[in-house]
């Protein structure tokens, strides 16, 4: 439970809205919080879409009224075309939005309120413009802290995974789809507000039509992926992610790839801040940005340099469950990345399923798995609830081939990115490969610790895709995500292969075998020794923040719970997953927000091309002045040729429809 603090070293003065000027002439809106009496300090900013004024507003102001009263002036700001900011949004860290940001972060510094000195902060989106805008260099930016966020847009988001179309690409385009076309506030921008509303209906686009375009790692995705050129960022990074969200993986990276002072953070949570989780242990996290931003902007020796420069949850072995409200485990920490206290161990795909350390005699075996593998996998990214996490692996591992150890002496712990080397072949030019790392416990229950995927004409490249060459015996690695995970004596380690991990991944064009190479294909563990430097880590503070603004959240039932549906006789499978459902009344801007949306997924059996996704979104906005609403309703299915989009749009006002659209566009398969 998080702590409501409400005595601070400053009172805090709360500006509602002013606007950023842009050397265009575009005027970017943006809430403040500012220490009062405290002169010019230095600013803490965070730069995302989602909405100042009745989007993230609860969460803002825990946040951002916190760091100003410890003596900060903390800026949220909406992103051009979002909000209350004039212009049009046209994608997600497009180069104009790095831009404004440069041109936001020198206004910002040049206020008399403001010491000359900004930080920036934020999470997913805000993590990702972080890094970007850090790169770019601009001068009165002196250090980030990037939470959930990626280093490198093509390999760790929700686009691509592997070089597997994700299951979140087409669900999160529409996600955005519903939120792009939004009024601003006439509270706010006043009677500008219908004419900025009209241009943002008609420019709002499904951005799944651009992103389709782009099916390898080209320069689209390679813009905004600071990997490109880690020597770019000059100045002190925090890195923050959690075991259970789909961006831990960048953490690592960006340890080892950045030259610049910086730390990493670890922990169980999924996609939040972590002094605000769903998966505990929570910790002081805003205490941890004051130790940071103390120390780099104020002079101040927090000591918080003196730490590891990772600090990782080490995960206790636990019961598969679709769910968890908490990891048990214990902090560890490594003094650089990569470590070299980190080994590797290999375990060789021997014949009769066994995970051996020693290659035995040569063989091979095939699998082509049903569609079935994967349906209950969970999400990909994930918020913490609604059965995001897979259950026992012993019904995907049904339609898999399984390799399993023996049951283990003494413990075995791993921190880091596990990988799988294959020697294969596969009679289809066009096949991909899950690989899943499990813990298999004495009763035979298995939980996932860590998956990866790979399109495998992505085998030597994201870039140049190579189709492959039937009965061609080659070679893939397929890295899986990084996990910190400790295996107990007595317990067994699993790897299951699988062609197919439906919804996860969208299927081939057609069902391949592969044959695998035993005795030649092999797991590397990232083996992890004890360390009694361990137990001299600094315990975090507990978790605070400020008081929230009063909200009253009306119950709402989902239309569409998170569940699977079989029908055994057709063969046919629907998934489905609830999306951003809630009810919302903010009563000091006297507003409510309304929305009820899901995502399913449906697929035949033996028939990859009957692969559906179909979204559905239906947001209100109860205003004083009038009620809008979007509803939107799309659907991607396939050929063996090409991907179908069919979007459909309606925007109302007191009722009425103001504004509709359609598309339906096919986009060809480029080898996915």
């Amino acid at each position: 439970m998080v702590a409501v603090r409400t005595d601070f070293p400053f009172a805090v003065k709360v500006v509602e809205n002013f606007f950023i000027p842009l050397p265009d002439g575009t005027r970017l809106a943006a809430r403040g919080w500012f220490p009062e009496g405290a002169g010019a300090v230095p600013a803490i900013l965070e730069y995302i879409p989602y909405r100042k004024r009745d989007g993230t507003r609860p969460r803002d102001q825990g946040v951002h009224h916190y760091l100003a009263g410890h003596g900060y002036a903390s800026i949220r700001l909406d992103i051009r075309g979002t909000g209350d900011s004039e212009g049009l949004i046209d994608d997600e860290y497009a180069v104009q939005e790095q831009l404004d940001g440069c041109d936001a972060i020198a206004w910002i510094a040049a206020q008399d309120w403001c010491d000359g000195q900004v930080a920036m902060i934020g999470i997913s989106w805000g993590g990702f413009n972080a890094l970007q805008i850090a790169a770019r260099q601009p001068p009165a930016l002196k250090t980030i802290i990037t939470v959930g966020s990626t280093d490198d847009r093509y390999a760790t988001d929700i686009h691509w995974v592997g070089g597997c179309l994700s299951k979140d690409n087409f669900d999160w385009s529409s996600t955005m789809f519903a939120h792009n076309d939004l009024p601003p506030d006439p509270e706010v921008v006043g009677e500008a507000w219908r004419d900025m509303w009209q241009r943002r209906m008609a420019h709002n686009a499904p951005w799944i039509i651009n992103w389709l375009h782009h099916q390898r790692r080209d320069n689209y995705w390679k813009q905004g992926s600071v990997c490109e050129d880690f020597s770019r960022i000059k100045i002190p990074v925090y890195a923050v992610s959690g075991w259970a969200d789909n961006y831990s993986e960048s953490v690592p990276r960006l340890l080892a790839g950045l030259s610049s002072p910086r730390l990493g953070l670890i922990g169980p949570w999924a996609h939040s801040y972590p002094h605000d989780v769903t998966v505990e242990p929570a910790i002081g996290w805003l205490q941890e940005v004051l130790r940071w931003c103390d120390h780099w902007m104020k002079g101040r020796d927090t000591g918080i340099m003196n730490e590891p420069m990772l600090r990782a949850w080490m995960q206790e072995s636990v019961p598969p469950q679709i769910c968890y409200d908490a990891r048990p485990g214990r902090w560890v920490g490594e003094a650089q990345w990569p470590s070299p206290r980190i080994r590797s161990e290999k375990l060789v795909l021997n014949a009769g399923g066994k995970l051996s350390p020693k290659a035995e005699a040569k063989g091979s075996v095939s699998i082509c798995s049903p569609l079935w593998v994967g349906i209950a996998a969970g999400e990909v990214g994930r918020y913490g609830g609604d059965a995001e996490w897979p259950p026992d692996q012993r019904e995907d591992d049904g339609g898999s081939l399984v390799f399993v150890s023996e049951p283990l002496a003494e413990a075995l712990e791993i921190l880091g990115a596990p990988t799988v080397t294959l020697r294969f072949s596969s009679d289809k030019p066009q096949a991909l490969v899950c690989a899943r790392l499990n813990d298999v416990a004495p009763d035979g229950r298995s939980t996932r610790v860590t998956y990866g995927l790979l399109n495998l004409t992505h085998r030597n490249s994201h870039e140049f895709p190579e189709p492959l060459v039937p009965g061609e015996v080659t070679t893939a690695v397929i890295e899986m995500e990084d996990n910190a995970h400790s295996f107990p004596v007595g317990h067994r380690i699993a790897v299951s292969i699988s062609t197919t991990y439906w919804p996860v991944a969208w299927p081939s064009p057609e069902l391949a075998s592969l044959t695998i190479g035993l005795g030649e294909s092999a797991l590397t563990l990232p083996v992890r020794p004890p360390s009694a430097e361990d137990a001299k880590l600094r315990a975090f503070d507990p978790p605070e923040m400020a008081p929230l603004p009063p909200v009253t959240r009306d119950p709402v039932e989902q239309t569409h719970p998170r569940r699977v549906v079989r029908d055994l006789l057709s063969g046919r499978m629907v998934v489905d997953f609830p999306r951003w459902t809630y009810s919302n009344h903010m009563h000091d801007i006297n507003q409510t927000q309304r929305s009820s949306a899901f995502a399913r997924y449906e697929i035949t059996d033996g028939d990859p091309l009957s692969a559906t996704l179909i979204t559905e979104y239906d947001v209100e906005m109860v205003r004083p002045d009038a009620t809008i609403t979007h509803r939107s309703a799309g659907r991607m299915t396939c050929t063996a040729t090409h991907f179908i989009i069919e979007m459909h749009l309606t925007l109302g006002e007191n009722g009425a429809t103001v504004f509709e659209r359609k598309w339906h566009e096919h986009i060809a398969r480029d080898m996915v």
